[in-house]
């Protein structure tokens, strides 16, 4: 007893410097990732949200952004497989002459310039995507490369892996990207036929793993199909029952992608390709073999495309530089499709800016969002929108997950990203550009489809069931940057 206290102030000496060394490493720790901070090309919102936490709340932002801060990784851009055209074509856009500032300026941030002699088919609901998608595996000859978010435990799931396992026994080469946090509740063995099959399985970027070179926060938005290397699915649509079956669900999601066939759908292949060998390790040249682009994607249509991906193994922004431009360049008008509008700065202002400058600017969102957090995080914007003159539509009924801008019906853009910062400045993500009249076009009249869908945006419509409704509005958007 009396040695217990004889050693008190010993012990509590020795707490009291262990303490102060948490204490002083902690704040070593937290100036540097403010530092870290402010030298990364983030959006306003973003970066303040992430500095009142670290600032703030320490205990609890240092180790936030430790696990999900990071944006950019700047050792994975110099190692991964640079996306450049494989194929003759690629070009500046001829059709119209008005595109070039933005393709111009895609490519100056480090993407491919467009290229021509491609066909696009639209995929315009859930029924229509399955059987273009089923057909394309159906008749692969050599190799299926998917990449999704997410893959539905659902009817879809499972028809899905149930037809590619049988094509792995058919010899065709299969490989499926599934991100871990989109396909967190998805077994090993819900994926066993396929890869008892033959068919390879990867994880991108697990969140829980020694070997992971990332941060949790950066994740795997795109949404990829790719047949034979030269025949390819892209846009929003996930691997799940929401958004697409082989019957009608009254419950599925409007959303929207298109079949690429010709010298993109190979540039869409490379995004794979660059996305598989930094999960697996694999050299590019064992997943490509021997096929020849050249030869065997030889132009096949008129459609001028522009394959963009955007994320943290891209040194810039070539996506949000893009639609930055699409906005600045609308003449006449611009409509935006997205399921989550949350505009940073300065898009918001370019948006505000063309509305009141008379241009017609449409957005379409959904009626009902999926999250409520976004619902709130929107309000304030669309209210500003449509205050500036902005004709602001809610589409119904049911939720909507297209993602689409078109500018002067000219120049289209269609992909995995949403108009928000985790999309534009945080998430892998793709998309295409399309600079060719006649798709173009067609992608415009899949947006007044949506548009004899939906109603006018109320502002002044209050919705009762959120209480302190503007509290709880500016607290989401302050978090909409981190979700």
């Amino acid at each position: 007893m009396l040695e217990t206290i004889r050693n008190l102030p010993e012990r509590f000496f020795t707490r009291g410097l262990l303490v102060e060394a948490v204490a002083v490493a902690g704040f070593v720790l937290a100036v540097l990732l403010v530092a870290r901070l402010m030298s990364e090309r983030r959006a306003p919102a973003n970066t303040l949200a992430w500095l009142l936490g670290i600032v703030l709340v320490p205990w609890i932002g240092v180790p936030l952004y430790l696990v999900f801060g990071g944006r950019k990784l700047r050792r994975l851009a110099r190692k991964k497989t640079p996306v450049h055209p494989l194929v003759p074509g690629a070009n500046l856009p001829h059709g119209h002459s008005l595109n070039r500032p933005v393709a111009q300026t895609i490519i100056a941030s480090g993407a491919p310039p467009p290229v021509g002699g491609n066909t696009l088919q639209l995929l315009t609901d859930g029924q229509e995507t399955w059987a273009a998608l089923e057909s394309h595996i159906r008749a692969a000859r050599h190799s299926i490369h998917l990449t999704t978010f997410i893959l539905g435990r659902d009817d879809t799931g499972r028809r899905l892996v149930k037809l590619l396992a049988a094509r792995a026994r058919e010899g065709v080469k299969v490989r499926l990207l599934l991100d871990s946090v989109g396909c967190m509740f998805l077994s090993r063995a819900f994926l066993r036929r396929l890869t008892r099959a033959g068919g390879e399985v990867a994880w991108f970027m697990p969140v829980f793993h020694l070997a992971s070179r990332g941060s949790a926060n950066l994740r795997s938005h795109r949404k990829i199909a790719v047949f034979d290397h030269c025949t390819a699915i892209a846009g929003g649509h996930n691997l799940a029952r929401e958004y697409m079956g082989p019957t009608p669900w009254r419950k599925r999601w409007r959303d929207f992608s298109a079949v690429v066939t010709g010298p993109a759908a190979v540039e869409l292949n490379e995004v794979f390709i660059a996305d598989w060998c930094f999960t697996t390790g694999q050299p590019p040249e064992s997943v490509r073999g021997a096929f020849d682009a050249a030869a065997v994607c030889a132009p096949r249509g008129n459609a001028e495309l522009q394959v963009v991906a955007s994320g943290p193994d891209v040194p810039g922004d070539p996506l949000y530089e893009g639609i930055l431009t699409m906005i600045q360049e609308a003449r006449h008008s611009l409509c935006i499709v997205t399921p989550y509008f949350i505009p940073d700065e300065v898009l918001m202002r370019s948006l505000i800016v063309k509305a009141r400058a008379g241009r017609r600017v449409t957005v379409l969102v959904p009626a009902k969002p999926d999250h409520l957090i976004t619902e709130l995080a929107r309000r304030h914007s669309l209210r500003e929108l449509a205050a500036a003159g902005a004709d602001v539509r809610l589409v119904g009924p049911g939720m909507m997950h297209s993602k689409a801008l078109l500018v002067d019906d000219r120049l289209a853009l269609f992909g995995s990203a949403n108009f928000d910062p985790r999309s534009l400045f945080v998430n892998f993500e793709i998309g295409v550009f399309v600079h060719s009249h006649p798709d173009v076009l067609a992608m415009k009249a899949w947006t007044e489809n949506l548009h004899a869908h939906s109603h006018a945006f109320r502002p002044e419509r209050k919705r009762r069931y959120v209480p302190f409704r503007n509290l709880a509005e500016e607290v989401s958007r302050l978090l909409a940057p981190l979700l």
